[in-house]
């Protein structure tokens, strides 16, 4: 098993899918707002995750275009 979580990133909101391994889908895709509540709901998801598979989940992100460095 080596679960990952898809981030497709856009300008104040995110969505987001978690696989538990290559072609197994974890639960539905969901969304999130780039606010505090909406961060915390991603770090509640992926904690339940780390927790029901005792691994640590890799994160493999979409950028808007524009978006390719990231700031130091």
């Amino acid at each position: 098993m080596n679960p990952v979580i898809g981030l497709d990133i856009s300008k104040g909101k995110s969505d987001g899918q978690i696989f538990l391994d290559k072609g197994h889908p974890y639960g539905k895709t969901f969304r999130f707002l780039h606010n505090r509540d909406g961060l915390q709901r991603l770090l509640n998801i992926i904690v339940d995750v780390q927790n029901k598979t005792e691994k640590s989940l890799t994160v493999n992100r979409s950028l808007p275009s524009g978006c390719h460095t990231v700031p130091r």
